[in-house]
């Protein structure tokens, strides 16, 4: 069990990647990009057992699900039925974000055999209504735009 967690602990950590401080502009000179803070708060937890996955996205690829595309990701024991996750130093721009309960700790979302209906709580971004499929990139984006963006995400249990 601890080498499972430690494995998934390193995939969310390695596929984490730095994202550049300075961005050069079309005359060839060096701009700070303006940077800021998102806060997550994770509501309606149904249990405190198991691990949260919390992906953040900058485009539609792999959105909500893969977690390999996200821009940056965060992986921390379940604390309470209301939890906080905290995304540092990242660009101005539009994201959205996805989280996963992993109840079981197994790095993975468990689904209902064939028809593939989550077992574990789900959430994602603006808490677009429930329908059939996962929700879309553009249902979810948000904006950072200011030195901090908080936002909350309610947890889904089907």
């Amino acid at each position: 069990m601890n080498r499972t967690l430690t494995l998934l602990l390193v995939l969310f950590l390695v596929t984490n990647t730095p994202v550049r401080a300075e961005e050069v502009s079309a005359s060839g000179s060096a701009t700070i990009e303006k940077r800021g803070n998102i806060v997550v708060r994770i509501t309606d937890l149904k249990n405190i057992v198991g691990l949260l996955g919390v992906s953040l996205y900058n485009s539609s690829k792999g959105f909500p699900g893969d977690h390999v595309t996200a821009c940056a990701t965060a992986l921390k024991k379940v604390t309470g039925a209301t939890d906080e996750i905290l995304f540092t130093n990242i660009p101005y721009g539009t994201y959205a974000i996805s989280v996963l309960h992993d109840e079981n700790s197994n790095g993975k979302l468990d689904t209902m055999f064939l028809i593939g209906i989550p077992k574990e709580g789900i959430g994602v971004s603006n808490n677009p209504k429930a329908r059939r499929g996962p929700p879309k990139y553009d249902e979810c984006t948000f904006t950072l735009d200011a030195k901090q963006y908080e936002t909350t995400i309610s947890m889904r249990y089907f």
